[in-house]
């Protein structure tokens, strides 16, 4: 676990107003200036190539425009993978459980919970059993 582990905590309105200059000014820092950037440089150079002047709306799509052509065309490519956990097992959860069962002699809860994880297997059983017998 990480020592050095800073935790933000906004307590009241002014909290929420540091929170909310915080993101304004990260906003303006890496999406609005760098659209003001790219507007004044696409006007400096439109009458060289007759194209028309932009404004800092068209600036900060020009800005997004090349920051995802860099993402896009960069030799490290970034790969994200998006997949479901996998659950346990019936069988590693009858495992799990059995350490459970070792450990917790003397926890009441530990022991609350055993005894419902067990009534939940025997009802499954009992479903599957019934089911069996239904389709003969």
């Amino acid at each position: 676990m990480k020592k050095n582990l800073n935790i933000i905590k906004i307590n009241g309105l002014r909290g929420l107003i540091i929170a909310i200059m915080v993101v304004c000014c990260l906003a303006t820092g890496f999406i609005a200036f760098p659209g003001y950037v790219a507007m004044h440089i696409w006007n400096f150079s439109a009458p060289f190539f007759s194209l028309p002047q932009i404004g800092l709306f068209q600036g900060v799509l020009l800005w997004g425009i090349v920051v995802a052509a860099y993402f896009t065309f960069r030799k490290n490519k970034m790969i994200v993978c998006i997949k479901t956990p996998q659950g346990l097992s019936e069988d590693e959860l009858k495992e799990v459980f059995a350490d459970m069962k070792k450990q917790a002699k003397t926890d009441p809860v530990l022991q609350a919970m055993l005894k419902a994880r067990e009534t939940e297997l025997q009802v499954k059983k009992h479903d599957e059993d019934v089911k069996i017998n239904s389709d003969r």
